[in-house]
C-alpha cells in the first residue's frame, strides 16, 4: 500500500504543503516537552496557547460523551472519576494540540473556509431548522439561548471545518493499486484448516496448605485485602436554585430593563432571495474574471427578459447546495451573507433582479422574491419573559454575592466553618465516612470526594477550595474524620487465601502440563500420539475464515498468527484459552482467497477501505510531521491540576 509520507520519494504535493509549513514553523525550533509553567495556559502550540478555560470545556465535553456512550452501550451509570486520570487529561490535550497545529498550518497556508461552505454546514443542523428549513429567526434564538452570538458560532464553525481542511485534502491523495487490492483480497479472504486438541482445567490441585504457607501469602498480598482509606466531612453547601428571593420586581425596573434590552425584541427585516452563482473559471486572470462576467450579464438579460429564475438557476447555477431548489437561499437578513452581496440584495425591490454581484465566491444574480418587514414586541408582549429575567438574573447576583463572600470567609478562616455559616446562614452538614471512589449524597459527586482527599483538606487540614456540585452549586468542606487503610484480618480472610494458593497452584499444574506435552509436539509424538496417550479428543476444522464465529476467539486468532506449514512439516502452537485451558494447535493447510472470483463491487468496497486506512495513517504522519516542526510546552502540573 502507498506510504504517502513515510518514503522520501512520496507525494509531492504532501511535500510541498509541509515545506512551506515546516519553514513556518522552524522560527520556533523542532521540540516538544513538559515543563513548569507560571502562566494560565495548560499548553503552548507555536505562537498560539491552549487555556485552562479551553482545556476544561474539552475535558468536560469529551468525559460527556463518553460517559454517555458507556451508559449507552452498557446501561448502567459511569462514574466520571474513572476519566479524571493523567493517561485521560493528556488525551484530551493531545487532541487539542492537533487541532492548533491544523489552524496554525492553515493560516500560514493561506487556507482560508468558503463563505458556502460555512452557510451550507450551518443551514444543515437540524436546530436551526423549522419543518425542515433553515430559518434565521430560529438561528439566532437558539442561539442566544446557549450564550453565543451568530459572530462567535459561526467563528467556532469556522474553526470545526477549517480544522479537516487540510487532512482531507491529504487523505485524499490516498490511492489503492489493483495489486494491493488482490493481495489484501487474499489475506482477508484467506481460510485456514488446522486439528486441535483441547486440555481441560485440570481438577483442583491437592495437598496440605499450611498455617504458615497461609500466613506467608498473606503477607505477599496484603495490598489486596485491605479496607480502603475513608474520611468523613463537615461543608457548607450553596445551591442558586434553592435561595430564597424577592420574585415580584416593580414595574418601573422592568419597563427600565425593556428599555435597556429592546434590541433583543426586534425582529429585524427579512429578504426572501434567490441567487445564481457564476465562478470564474481557469486561474482567475482578468479574461477569465471577464469570460465570467459576460455569462453573468447574459443571464441578467434572459431574467429580465422573461425567463424563469428557478429553471435558470437549475442549468446555470455553480452553487451546488441551492441550484437544485431553483437558487432559493430562503429568508436572509443582515449579517448573515457576504457585505458586498447583502448590500445589493437590501437595495432591491420586491421582485427585482440585482446586476452581477461579485464576492469571492464569485458572480451572483440575486432575485428578491419577498420582504418581511422588522418588528419591535411591545412591552406587554414580553413582560412575562422579563419577570423570569429578573428573577433569574436577581437568583444569579444573590448567588455570586453569596458565592463570593463564603469562598472569602473559609479562606480568611481556614480551620472553621462556623463563621461562614453564621454570617450567610448556612447550615454546616456532614457526611458518613467514604472512600476515594465516593459515598452517598453529596460524596457521591465525584469532584467533592477528589477534593476531600486532597493534600489541603486531608494533609494541611485547611478549609477546601469551593467544589463545583452542578450549575450555580458549591460546597465548601473540611476534615472531620479520617481512617487510614489498614488491611484486613487474617482471621476473616484465611479462607479466601487459601482459595487463592489453591488457584495458583492448580494454575501452575495446568501449564506446566501444557508445556510439556507442547515440548513433545513434531519431536517424538504427533498430535494423535499425544491424545492417545493422554485420552485427549482431537477436532479437525477445515475452511476455517478470520471472522469463525462458531469458534473460540482465541483459537482462531491464535490458528491465523502461525507461520504457513514449510513443506511436509506441520506447523504446532500452544494457545492459552483462559481458565487455565489450553489447546495444542496443528495447522495444516492454507488457502488463500482468489480475487477473481469478486464481482467489481465486492473489489470497489476493498478498494475503499484500503484508501481509508491509508488516508488514516497519512493523516496521523502529516500532523505528526507539522508536530516536529513546532515547538509544544506543555505544563504537566497545570494540566493535572485540572479537576473539572
Amino acid at each position: 500500500m502507498l506510504q504517502l509520507l513515510r518514503g522520501k520519494k512520496s507525494s509531492l504535493f504532501v511535500k510541498i504543503v509541509l515545506g512551506v509549513i515546516v519553514i513556518g514553523f522552524s522560527f520556533f525550533g523542532i521540540e516538544s516537552y513538559f515543563v513548569a509553567n507560571t502562566s494560565t495556559n495548560v499548553a503552548t502550540v507555536g505562537d498560539g496557547a491552549i487555556s485552562e478555560q479551553e482545556f476544561t470545556q474539552r475535558y468536560n465535553r469529551a468525559v460527556q460523551f463518553e460517559m454517555q456512550r458507556m451508559k449507552q452501550q452498557f446501561g448502567a451509570n459511569v462514574n466520571a472519576s474513572m476519566f479524571q486520570t493523567p493517561a485521560y487529561k493528556h488525551r484530551v490535550l493531545e487532541d487539542l494540540v492537533n487541532e492548533k497545529l491544523l489552524l496554525e498550518a492553515n493560516d500560514r497556508l493561506g487556507i482560508v473556509v468558503p463563505l458556502e461552505r460555512l452557510r451550507s454546514e450551518i443551514q444543515k443542523v437540524a436546530a436551526f431548522q423549522n419543518e425542515g428549513v433553515f430559518d434565521p429567526e430560529q438561528y439566532k434564538q437558539v442561539l442566544a439561548a446557549n450564550g453565543m452570538s451568530p459572530q462567535s458560532f459561526e467563528e467556532e464553525m469556522r474553526k470545526e471545518i477549517g480544522r479537516g481542511l487540510l487532512p482531507t485534502q491529504i487523505a485524499a491523495t490516498s490511492i489503492a493499486t489493483d495489486a494491493e487490492v488482490d493481495a489484501y483480497l487474499r489475506l482477508r479472504d484467506q481460510s485456514r484448516d488446522f486439528r486441535f486438541a483441547k486440555l481441560d482445567k485440570p481438577a483442583p490441585a491437592e495437598g496440605e496448605i499450611k498455617d504458615d504457607e497461609i500466613d506467608a501469602w498473606y503477607k505477599q498480598h496484603q495490598a489486596e485485602f485491605m479496607i480502603p482509606e475513608q474520611v468523613a466531612v463537615e461543608y457548607l453547601e450553596l445551591d442558586a436554585s434553592k435561595l430564597e428571593i424577592d420574585q415580584t420586581p416593580d414595574e418601573g425596573v422592568l419597563k427600565d430593563r425593556y428599555e435597556k434590552s429592546k434590541a433583543r425584541y426586534v425582529t429585524p427585516e427579512q429578504r426572501l432571495a434567490s441567487h445564481i452563482l457564476i465562478k470564474v473559471g481557469g486561474k482567475g486572470s482578468p479574461d477569465d474574471q471577464k469570460a465570467a462576467l459576460a455569462k453573468a450579464e447574459d443571464i441578467e438579460r434572459q431574467l429580465k427578459g422573461g425567463k424563469d429564475f428557478a429553471t435558470l438557476a437549475k442549468q446555470e447555477s455553480a452553487d451546488l447546495g441551492s441550484k437544485n431548489q431553483g437558487g432559493d437561499l430562503g429568508w436572509l437578513d443582515r449579517g448573515t451573507t457576504d457585505e458586498a452581496f447583502e448590500n445589493a440584495l437590501f437595495a432591491l425591490a420586491k421582485g427585482e433582479v440585482s446586476k452581477p454581484v461579485l464576492t469571492g465566491e464569485g458572480y451572483h444574480v440575486i432575485e428578491l422574491r419577498d420582504v418581511r418587514p422588522g418588528k419591535t414586541r411591545s412591552f406587554d408582549e414580553v413582560k412575562p419573559d422579563l419577570v423570569k429575567e429578573y428573577a433569574d438574573t436577581e437568583r444569579e447576583r444573590v448567588y455570586s454575592d453569596k458565592a463570593g463572600r463564603l469562598t472569602e470567609l473559609t479562606y480568611q478562616n481556614p480551620s472553621t466553618l462556623e463563621t461562614a455559616a453564621k454570617e450567610l446562614g448556612l447550615t454546616v452538614q456532614k457526611t458518613d465516612l467514604f472512600a476515594r471512589t465516593g459515598g452517598q449524597g453529596i460524596a457521591a459527586n465525584p469532584a467533592f470526594a477528589q477534593a476531600a482527599f486532597g493534600d489541603s483538606v486531608l494533609v494541611q487540614n485547611n478549609n477546601s477550595d469551593p467544589v463545583e456540585i452542578g450549575p450555580n452549586h458549591i460546597a465548601v468542606m473540611r476534615i472531620a474524620e479520617h481512617k487510614p487503610a489498614t488491611p484486613k484480618p487474617l482471621a476473616e480472610v484465611s479462607e479466601a487465601v487459601r482459595k487463592r494458593i489453591v488457584s495458583e497452584r492448580t494454575a501452575k499444574q495446568a501449564k506446566d502440563h501444557a508445556d510439556a506435552l507442547f515440548a513433545e509436539l513434531g519431536k517424538d509424538k504427533t498430535l494423535d500420539a499425544l491424545a492417545t496417550s493422554e485420552n485427549l479428543k482431537v477436532e479437525e476444522q477445515k475452511g476455517v475464515g478470520r471472522d469463525a464465529a462458531n469458534l473460540d476467539s482465541r483459537l482462531v486468532s491464535a490458528v491465523f498468527s502461525m507461520p504457513r506449514p514449510a513443506g511436509d512439516q506441520p506447523s504446532y502452537r500452544l494457545v492459552d484459552l483462559g481458565g487455565d485451558s489450553y489447546a495444542l494447535v496443528q495447522l495444516t493447510g492454507v488457502t488463500d482467497g482468489d480475487p477473481s472470483k469478486l464481482d467489481a463491487k465486492t473489489r470497489e468496497a476493498a478498494r475503499n477501505t484500503l484508501q481509508q486506512q491509508s488516508s488514516s495513517a497519512v493523516t496521523r504522519e502529516f500532523v505528526d510531521a507539522i508536530r516536529k516542526a513546532t515547538k509544544v510546552s506543555i505544563s504537566e502540573s497545570k494540566l493535572q491540576d485540572q479537576n473539572p
